[in-house]
């Protein structure tokens, strides 16, 4: 029984270690909505615009900041399905640490957002 359920522990998180090593970068993999607009060794900056209702691709992100040129309502889903709902107004600004996720504007208005990846080595926590 043991063997079963690490048999299954392992399949599982094989899986989902495979889901994140599919994640790539969001320019490259939907270039419909992330444009590049600045790129040196220490950042790049994404220009991201949703239009009502679409949704993007599982993807990933080094720590980043965001600011919302727009009012935003949206969800970003997980490699391991779990989601988060977000509402963000024209000005917020947020930081986030690197991750992989698949975002959607959940809205029936479309949103912009600067997204600024930082390249510089990840802040310990």
């Amino acid at each position: 029984m043991k063997r079963v359920i690490l048999s299954v522990v392992a399949v599982v998180a094989l899986a989902g270690a495979a889901v994140i090593l599919r994640a790539q970068d969001a320019a490259k993999v939907d270039a419909k909505h992330y444009t590049v607009a600045l790129e040196n060794d220490q950042v790049r900056v994404l220009k991201v615009h949703y239009g009502p209702g679409e949704k993007s691709t599982m993807h990933s992100h080094p720590n980043t900041v965001a600011v919302f040129l727009t009012d935003a309502k949206g969800r970003f889903t997980f490699p391991d399905g779990k989601s988060e709902d977000f509402n963000a107004k024209a000005g917020d600004v947020i930081s986030n640490d690197a991750n992989v996720h698949l975002p959607e504007n959940t809205g029936d208005k479309a949103f912009d957002v600067v997204v600024v990846e930082l390249k510089g080595k990840p802040s310990a926590k």
